[in-house]
């Protein structure tokens, strides 16, 4: 039915919960402020703010409440939503230090039309911000997914692991490049990462006899001086990665916290520094409720095809930590190796004959599961070889 007129009883938002909503869809120059207060019919109101100015959003944020309160002649508080991005964490950090009920979420689980071209701008952004948290304060299932974020401390130890995946990965380029330049020449026998890298590289003869030339020489080197940086670096971090490691690992009666799943992951056959590392800071530093949950975290969660008589599977849904997905999936090669005799080894053997690709993701989530219960419930893999002791 279409109304004439307004309605001149309370609005819906006021009825329900009593607050002022607030989406906030940030660039690098300006925040998009999108808001719904009690008493104003429901109607969206928007307003700019220059970006990271807090105290321009503050003062925004007081004049919401003030003009809600001489409406309705009550005051609410506010409560806000954010898409996880390039911002980080730090403007949901400094809302949730004024007291303010702040949410991120992923931009990936909001439902957004199918139509091949849609309209897209900050504004209808911000509206659709704007009702998703409202759907999610209702309490309507899976309307979306709000992130965790994690604490300042618990963010700043997981850039060890990520700054060393992130060098390994320059090193390897630089390896590649030198033995491209090289293979070129007809030599395909340098190894870059040899101690006598120098040595070998002035006694270098190409394909058809001849020395290396001038300018070929000064470039290999040049390339050679970054990766011996490079090498340095991973060095550094890993003795980081290493003093971390040992620090979590320690009693609780030497340090603040508790040590258990870094000591019951390094307990493990096959389990190294850094896959605990990584499992340690991008996993088991967060609550899961459920298994369910573990697995979609890292992206290892099946996504079914079911409609009538059709019905597939389309593999994982590579929608979570990647890094973590990662190393899930190097972790269960290894695991298969070093824990040959373990019940989840024996039914990758079983179901490998069916495809190997296949059979190794899907024991990566059941790996990265039953690693999350031995960490958190104590509950020993079966058939888990231990380390043996000195």
């Amino acid at each position: 039915m279409l109304l004439d007129h307004h309605s001149d009883g309370p609005a819906a938002i006021r009825t329900q919960f009593g607050a002022i909503f607030v989406s906030l869809e940030l660039s690098r120059s300006t925040w998009l402020v999108t808001s719904l207060s009690p008493g104003k019919s429901e109607k969206m109101s928007k307003r700019s703010v220059k970006a990271g100015d807090i105290a321009e959003l503050l003062k925004l944020f007081a004049e919401l409440k003030r003009k809600a309160q001489a409406r309705t002649g009550e005051s609410y508080p506010i409560i806000t939503i954010q898409e996880a991005g390039l911002d980080g964490f730090w403007l949901h950090r400094s809302l949730q230090q004024e007291g303010i009920e702040s949410h991120v979420v992923d931009p990936a689980s909001i439902a957004t039309s199918r139509r091949r071209r849609r309209a897209k701008t900050d504004r209808l952004d911000g509206e659709t911000l704007l009702r998703a948290l409202l759907a999610y304060k209702r309490g309507e299932p899976r309307v979306c997914a709000m992130v965790v974020a994690p604490s300042p401390e618990e963010e700043d130890r997981r850039r060890i692991c990520r700054e060393r995946r992130t060098l390994i990965a320059e090193r390897i380029e630089h390896v590649n490049r030198i033995k491209g330049l090289l293979f070129a020449q007809g030599i395909s026998d340098y190894a870059p990462l040899r101690r006598d890298r120098r040595a070998r590289l002035e006694a270098l003869r190409t394909g058809d006899g001849r020395a290396l030339l001038p300018h070929l020489k000064a470039q290999v080197s040049r390339e050679l001086d970054r990766l011996e940086l490079l090498l340095d670096q991973i060095k550094a971090v890993e003795a980081a990665q290493d003093a971390l490691l040992v620090e979590a690992g320690k009693p609780a009666g030497e340090k603040k916290g508790a040590a258990d799943p870094v000591t019951m992951l390094l307990a493990l056959k096959g389990m190294g520094a850094n896959f605990a590392g990584v499992l340690w800071s991008e996993a088991f530093y967060r609550h899961f409720a459920n298994r369910r949950q573990v697995a979609a975290y890292a992206g290892l969660a099946a996504t079914p095809w079911r409609s009538g008589g059709i019905e597939r599977e389309q593999g994982v849904s590579k929608a979570g930590n990647p890094r973590l997905r990662t190393t899930m999936v190097q972790l269960a090669w290894l695991w298969v190796r070093h824990q040959g005799q373990s019940a989840l080894a024996q039914w990758f053997k079983a179901h490998s004959q069916r495809g190997r690709k296949r059979a190794i993701v899907a024991l990566a989530r059941k790996l990265l599961v039953a690693l999350w219960k031995y960490v958190t419930a104590g509950v020993v893999i079966e058939g888990a070889v231990m380390k043996s002791v000195a």
